[in-house]
């Protein structure tokens, strides 16, 4: 798959207020980071559906796409690959006052495809990127996969809590 569309030149359309196009553009949201962790789009490239419109003072933009992510598991640090669905809307009202009608991905009928599809992806994201939802982590005694390990003969000896140290060393005479 190609690298993909970094920016798209929305004034190329020439759309009039109302009209719309749909778009099919591949696109490489780059790589994210993580809990100091790297994670990537498998393929790098995903192909995404760009539904533009133009608006009386600007442009309306939904962008949706399906992208699976590889990385190493949040809890066991095994791999992972997440599926994930994104579906972005963008408004942008350049000859508006409010500030909640500018998109950061638009400037100059500009369409930053690239950065938008970084961040959307960032926001589609599940909490935790798991190889398994049933991932058991990583022992924190040993540090064993707890995914592998029987639970009836991975065990450890219990330490004494060292804040109780100080009552062991009291001789209480009877």
């Amino acid at each position: 798959m190609a690298a993909g569309y970094h920016s798209v030149d929305l004034s190329r359309f020439a759309l009039s207020p109302g009209e719309g196009r749909k778009l099919e553009l591949d696109v490489d949201p780059g790589e994210l980071e993580l809990g100091g962790q790297r994670y990537a789009v498998r393929g790098d490239a995903v192909t995404a559906r760009l539904d533009l419109s133009r608006t009386a003072a600007g442009y309306a933009v939904r962008m949706r796409f399906a992208a699976h992510v590889d990385g190493p598991c949040m809890r066991c640090l095994e791999d992972a690959d997440v599926a994930v669905e994104v579906d972005a809307r963008e408004v942008d009202q350049s000859r508006t006052a409010d500030e909640e009608l500018s998109s950061p991905y638009i400037s100059d009928d500009e369409l930053e495809l690239a950065r938008w599809a970084h961040d959307a992806l960032a926001l589609a994201l599940p909490i935790q990127l798991l190889c398994r939802p049933d991932c058991k982590g990583l022992c924190p005694v040993c540090g064993a996969s707890l995914n592998d390990a029987d639970p009836a003969e991975h065990r450890h000896d219990a330490d004494p809590d060292p804040r109780w140290a100080k009552l062991r060393e009291l001789k209480l005479d009877q």
